[in-house]
């Protein structure tokens, strides 16, 4: 018996090197063409502008007080909106306005950035995005954000508008402090910095060539001299007085660069949507993790302990009885670790990653007002739950 569908289907063909790297080509062509076109007319990210209902919100004060304080003249002024009435603020200009009017205690003197790592295994977990608005949202707290991308992925490179393999070479990552000999590798990754498009956060890009990285450690980790784990952790020692805080994006697993920012890190931070399959991820996340921290502790002598760790609950479906299950296994699970915000599952959210962006690059959108407003105040409370725990956790003990 014949089946004509299946017969009018094209022959399967084999697919070579060069068939490969024809693919590779094409595919980023297309990527580097649909950047440009979101991005359009500019061929870089720009950051939104705010009203001065906005300034008022992020600085605490009644929203009257901005025209008289704007016109004081010890604060940026703004300037009017295309219908010449409402006054709007740059990114650089609200960050002004908050570090002078918002009531957040600043970084004590003598203390030296937070780091955080952003953990999952799987992929898909929101890891990126929670990353890099976390990042955002603290730069809207006065804060000066580094991230460090350790994805050979590149995605959260990808968000401030760089493409990873076009644009980002293996001398602009954390590759070349790996490179043995290590007598002679970079002992310090601020020549990697780079300033973004969002004022207040650089960032330390990755590329495909930084799963390098991932072939010269486990050769360091074989010289029972070189404290292979504790690479990175030193090269980002001299960034530590730069920044306020320090946010590593890892790759969706445990791997050799993984754990070199969990050992740099204060903190640990694991975004979760309570997905059964997420859930099991995390709990094999959690068990590598003890597994490898305890041999290093009775191979190398080597412990490590954090200030704080958080599991955020991340695309929360509310409706959703599966999902209302499994959120219901991670509080259990994770207990006094697992933050009381939410974050829920958005179209505004999907409009911000097709736009390669994120909550707070929206400018205006184009739906609900309400839907918007919902995951923003969302991210809003999860920055200043983070904060919190920076301050009290970090900048309080040093």
């Amino acid at each position: 018996m014949s089946i004509p569908f299946l017969q009018s289907q094209p022959q399967p063909q084999r697919f070579s090197l060069a068939d490969l790297v024809e693919l590779a080509d094409r595919a980023n062509a297309t990527l580097d063409g649909l950047r440009e076109k979101m991005l359009e007319p500019h061929p870089r990210k720009r950051p939104p502008v705010y009203t001065g209902a906005q300034v008022a919100a992020l600085c605490g004060i009644d929203p009257k007080q901005i025209t008289y304080l704007a016109k004081r003249g010890d604060l940026p002024s703004g300037s009017h909106g295309g219908n010449g009435k409402r006054r709007e603020f740059s990114l650089v200009d609200t960050r002004i306005w908050v570090r002078r009017l918002a009531k957040i205690p600043p970084r004590p003197e003598h203390a030296r950035a937070a780091t955080i790592a952003v953990v999952n295994f799987k992929g898909g977990s929101t890891k990126t995005t929670t990353a890099f608005n976390l990042a955002q949202g603290l730069t809207l707290r006065g804060r000066r954000v580094l991230i460090v991308d350790l994805d050979p992925q590149g995605s959260a490179t990808t968000l401030t508008g760089l493409l990873p393999a076009a644009e980002i070479m293996e001398e602009h990552t954390v590759a070349p402090i790996t490179y043995p000999p290590l007598s002679e590798a970079p002992k310090d990754v601020r020549y990697a910095v780079q300033e973004t498009y969002w004022d207040g956060l650089d960032i330390i890009p990755a590329a495909p060539h930084l799963f390098n990285a991932e072939i010269f450690l486990p050769i360091h980790s074989r010289d029972p001299d070189i404290a292979w784990w504790n690479i990175l952790n030193q090269a980002i020692d001299p960034l530590r007085d730069d920044y306020d805080v320090i946010i590593f994006d890892t790759a969706p697993a445990l791997s050799y660069l993984a754990v070199n920012a969990v050992i740099a890190s204060d903190g640990l931070l694991m975004p979760l949507p309570p997905d059964n399959l997420d859930y099991a991820s995390s709990v094999a996340f959690w068990n590598l993790l003890s597994e490898t921290l305890g041999a290093l502790k009775n191979s190398r002598g080597f412990e490590k302990d954090f200030a704080f760790m958080r599991v955020l609950l991340s695309r929360v479906e509310t409706k959703s009885i599966a999902s209302s299950v499994v959120k219901d296994w991670i509080i259990r699970t994770y207990g006094q670790y697992v933050l009381t915000v939410e974050i829920p599952k958005s179209q505004a959210a999907s409009v911000g990653a097709v736009q390669f962006g994120t909550i707070y690059d929206i400018a205006k959108y184009d739906g609900a007002a309400a839907t918007y407003q919902k995951i923003r105040d969302a991210y809003d409370t999860f920055v200043e739950m983070i904060d919190q725990s920076v301050v009290a956790t970090v900048w309080k003990g040093n």
